[in-house]
C-alpha cells in the first residue's frame, strides 16, 4: 500500500503542490527516489536514513520506492527531506497516514534529525492554505509562514518533535507570525547641502514612483541623494509587504521570519551579471529588479553596466514583471520598482570643468552617455543635472526640509492616488496610469495643453515621452493638492524631461 505526503516545488513565486508517494515492497533492499529530482533531492535518502537511525528507527530489508509526482516537474532544493521522511514513516505505519496526508511539509534534515531552515516557507504556506492543508516546516521558518494566517503552521525543531505531534504524544501549538521589523530612521535629506532641484525631483519621484536619472561629476552628491530615497517613501501596505516578502523568501533574505514594512532598496554593482540583475542562474532565481519590487533599484555608474544588461531593463520597466526563460525553466516574477540611475557626464567625469576635463571634450561626453540607448533613456521620467557643490558651502549649517517633512507630503500624495485608482487594482500610482485612465486623470487645462504641444513639436517627444510628462504633471499636481493639472504643473514636468525643454517653457 502506498503512503502519501505533500510538499511544494517552486516556479517563480508560485508554489506547486507535489505528492510524495512511498511504497515499501518485498525485494532486494534498496532506497530508490524517482520523479525528476536534482542532486540535492537525490541525496535526501541518505539524510533521511541517517536521521531515522539517530532516532533508533531501522529501515526494513525491503525495497523502498519514493516517487515525486508529477514526475515531469523538476524538483530542486533540500526542502524535500521532511516530506520524504514523513511519507516513509507513514508507509512503515509509524505515523497515521491520514494525518500525514492532510499536511504540506518542507524542511531539510540534518544527520541527527534536526530540521534546518529552508527558503520558500511563505509561498508554501499560501499553497497549503489554497488546498486547505496544514503546513509543517522547521521552527526557524514558522514565524515567516504564519503570516499567511489562512493556514495552520506547525513548526517542529526536529523530526522527533514532528513524529510526536503526528502520533499525539506531544501536540505542538501553531506558530505565531514574526514581529514586523521596525522602521529604521534612515538618512535625512537635510544632510545634503545644496542640490535643491535634485531634492525636489526626489520628492516627485517618490510620490508617483517615477524613474530618475541623475547626471553629475564625481562627488556632487548623487549617491547621497539616492541613499535618502527610502526615507521619503511610505511604508509597505499589508498586501505589498506580503508579495515583496514572497520574493525575499525564495531568495532566503527574510530575517528570522520577520516581515518588514520598509520598502526594499537594492544597489547592485555595475559588474553584476545579467542573471544577477534580471534573474536566472540555477533554478531561475529572482534578480535584483524583482528583489526591488515595491521599492527602489539604485544603479550607480549606469553607463558602466554591460549594454545587454541595460537593454533587458526596458520591458520590465514598462510591464512591471519579468519572464526568465531558460531551457529548463520558464518563470515569471513581479518587478514594479522605482529606478534611480546615476552617471558621470563623461568618462573622466569633469566635462563641465575646463581645468580638469580631458582632451576629448565634448566628444567623450557624447560617447559615454551614448552607451544608454535612446529607448531606455526615453523611459526616465525625470532627468536632472547634479552640479558640484562649492566647498565653501559645506561648512554652512543644514538648511531646507528634512526627510520627515517631505515624506509627509509624499504620503498624502500616495493616499490621493490610492483613492483615485481604487477601482483598478492593477494601478497603484501615477506611473502606472495609461490609456483612457491617464487621459481622464491627467488631462491638462488649455494653457497646459498648449505648452505641452509646443514642447512636443519643438523637441520631437515620442508618444511615450508625451504620456510620461503627463504622469509627472499629475504627480506634481497631487503634491500641490490641486484637483486638475495646470500649466505650472506641466511646465515643471517638462523641465525635468530634458534640459533643452526648460528653455522652451519660458519662450
Amino acid at each position: 500500500m502506498v503512503a502519501r505526503a505533500y510538499t511544494v516545488a517552486f516556479e517563480g513565486i508560485e508554489a506547486r503542490l507535489v505528492e510524495v508517494q512511498c511504497a515499501v515492497s518485498p525485494g532486494l533492499p534498496a532506497f530508490t527516489l524517482v520523479g525528476l529530482p536534482d542532486k540535492a533531492v537525490s541525496e535526501a535518502k541518505e539524510r533521511v536514513r541517517a536521521a531515522l537511525t539517530s532516532l533508533s528507527i531501522a529501515l526494513p530489508s525491503k525495497r523502498i520506492t519514493v516517487n515525486l509526482s508529477p514526475a515531469d516537474l523538476p524538483k530542486e532544493g533540500s526542502h524535500f527531506d521532511l516530506p520524504i521522511a514523513l511519507a516513509l514513516l507513514a508507509a512503515l505505519e509509524i505515523l497515521p497516514r491520514e494525518e500525514v496526508e492532510r499536511a504540506v511539509a518542507l524542511g531539510e534534515l540534518s544527520l541527527d534529525g534536526r530540521l534546518v531552515q529552508v527558503i520558500g516557507a511563505l509561498p508554501a504556506a499560501l499553497a497549503a492554505a489554497e488546498d486547505n492543508r496544514t503546513l509543517i516546516c522547521p521552527s526557524a521558518c514558522g514565524p515567516e509562514a504564519a503570516w499567511v494566517g489562512a493556514a495552520e503552521v506547525i513548526a517542529p525543531a526536529s523530526l522527533s518533535e514532528a513524529i510526536q505531534h503526528f502520533t499525539g504524544a506531544r501536540v505542538l501549538p501553531a506558530a505565531l507570525p514574526g514581529e514586523v521589523t521596525a522602521s529604521a530612521g534612515g538618512r535625512d535629506l537635510r544632510d545634503v547641502k545644496g542640490q535643491e532641484r535634485a531634492k525636489r525631483a526626489l520628492e516627485i519621484a517618490a510620490a508617483g514612483r517615477h524613474h530618475v536619472l541623475m547626471v553629475g561629476p564625481p562627488g556632487s552628491g548623487k549617491s547621497m541623494l539616492a541613499a535618502r530615497m527610502p526615507g521619503l517613501l511610505p511604508p509597505l501596505s499589508a498586501a505589498e509587504a506580503l508579495e515583496t516578502s514572497m520574493i525575499h523568501s525564495l531568495a532566503g533574505l527574510l530575517d528570522e521570519g520577520g516581515i518588514s514594512r520598509i520598502r526594499p532598496f537594492r544597489e547592485p554593482h555595475h559588474t553584476a551579471s545579467m542573471a544577477a540583475i534580471v534573474g536566472g542562474g540555477r533554478g531561475a532565481k529572482p534578480g535584483e529588479i524583482s528583489l526591488a519590487h515595491n521599492g527602489v533599484l539604485f544603479m550607480d555608474e549606469f553607463p558602466e553596466y554591460p549594454r545587454a544588461v541595460l537593454e533587458t531593463l526596458r520591458q520590465p520597466i514598462e510591464t512591471g514583471e519579468v519572464v526568465v526563460a531558460r531551457a529548463n525553466a520558464h518563470v515569471r516574477y513581479p518587478c514594479r520598482f522605482l529606478l534611480m540611475a546615476a552617471a558621470n557626464p563623461c568618462k573622466c567625469g569633469y566635462l563641465s570643468d575646463p581645468a580638469r576635463a580631458c582632451a576629448r571634450v565634448p566628444a567623450c561626453g557624447e560617447d559615454y552617455l551614448g552607451r544608454i540607448s535612446g529607448p531606455l533613456m526615453d523611459r526616465f521620467d525625470l532627468r536632472i543635472d547634479v552640479p558640484p557643490v562649492a566647498f565653501t558651502d559645506l561648512d554652512l549649517p543644514a538648511s531646507g526640509e528634512g526627510s520627515a517633512e517631505v515624506a509627509a507630503r509624499v504620503a498624502a500624495a500616495r493616499e490621493v492616488q490610492a483613492e483615485r485608482y481604487a477601482a483598478t487594482p492593477e494601478l497603484r500610482v501615477n506611473a502606472d496610469a495609461e490609456g483612457a485612465v491617464l487621459d481622464a486623470v491627467a488631462a491638462p487645462d488649455a494653457r497646459g495643453r498648449a505648452l505641452l504641444t509646443r514642447v512636443a513639436e519643438r523637441f520631437g517627444l515620442s508618444a511615450r515621452g508625451y504620456h510620461r510628462v503627463l504622469r509627472v504633471a499629475r504627480t506634481i499636481a497631487d503634491l500641490a493638492g490641486a484637483d486638475g493639472v495646470g500649466a505650472a504643473h506641466v511646465a515643471e514636468a517638462v523641465g525635468y524631461r530634458q534640459a533643452e525643454a526648460r528653455e522652451a517653457v519660458t519662450d
